[in-house]
């Protein structure tokens, strides 16, 4: 009996703290939003994209989130005789298919689509749900990148509503050139056709490749296969300095002349 009360006390000796000390316990590692988003795991996957690929289609089931790791997408809706809109482009870190975080998860609004090779990651809306709940400096994050573009969408629609398509073709180059960014600017932009342009801001081709060739002339932008866009498209923009009108082509005429060799760059 003397023998286990000894035990007994040599045992509170060893984990019960000194007076005066205090218990250590051990933190919860924190959250690494960066590594959670740049691989594979539980509830989400990395997906490879070609140019023209799809990362989902409009009227496919809403089921998961995408975070784009690498290259260039648009989103475009069609309306129900078949007309085509892009109403989006993205980029490096931005988010796209949340409607899937709905109450009722239902159908894609739209389609997102691959502009140059894309590296992507995949995230389940389980997995999303999870994650937004659990770890707050992701759903800061993700509600950031989403304001953000709901900001650019705004102004996308003022642009549409307020400004030529001249200044709508300057903004859409200078987006697609990443000006504005963090970082330096890529200035050498994803090939793109004439007609997408048109779409995006709402014109005809005959009318952008009227206008590329004026920005060319200009030194506003070069192009020989690429479209490398310089800083002084910016600064026209800013200073509002594009020309408002063209003596030599009046608003709604076609093109004067064929599309030249130097041309190739935007088919």
């Amino acid at each position: 009996m003397l023998c286990r009360k000894r035990s007994i006390r040599n045992l509170r000796f060893l984990f019960e703290p000194e007076e005066g000390s205090s218990v250590v316990e051990l933190e919860k590692p924190g959250f690494d939003t960066a590594a959670f988003l740049a691989s594979a795991g539980l509830g989400r996957r990395v997906i490879q994209l070609v140019p023209k690929e799809t990362f989902f289609s409009q009227g496919d089931p809403a089921d998961s989130v995408f975070y784009l790791q690498k290259g260039q997408a648009k989103v475009t809706v069609v309306s129900p005789t078949g007309k085509e809109a892009t109403i989006a482009l993205l980029s490096v870190g931005d988010f796209v298919g949340e409607e899937a975080l709905a109450a009722m998860a239902g159908l894609r609004l739209a389609t997102a689509t691959a502009i140059t090779a894309c590296t992507t990651l995949k995230i389940s809306r389980e997995e999303m749900v999870r994650v937004m709940h659990m770890e707050h400096s992701f759903s800061d994050l993700f509600l950031k990148v989403i304001l953000e573009r709901s900001m650019r969408i705004q102004a996308d629609l003022v642009d549409q509503l307020f400004n030529s398509s001249e200044k709508r073709l300057a903004r859409i180059l200078l987006l697609m050139a990443e000006f504005g960014q963090p970082g330096e600017p890529e200035q050498y932009i994803p090939k793109i056709s004439q007609e997408t342009l048109a779409e995006m801001i709402g014109t005809t081709r005959s009318r952008v490749s009227f206008f590329m060739n004026r920005f060319r002339k200009l030194g506003f932008i070069e192009y020989n296969g690429r479209i490398k866009v310089n800083k002084s498209l910016l600064n026209a923009v800013l200073l509002d300095q594009l020309p408002e009108r063209n003596p030599e082509m009046p608003i709604g005429s076609p093109s004067p002349r064929r599309a030249s060799k130097a041309d190739s760059g935007l088919r």
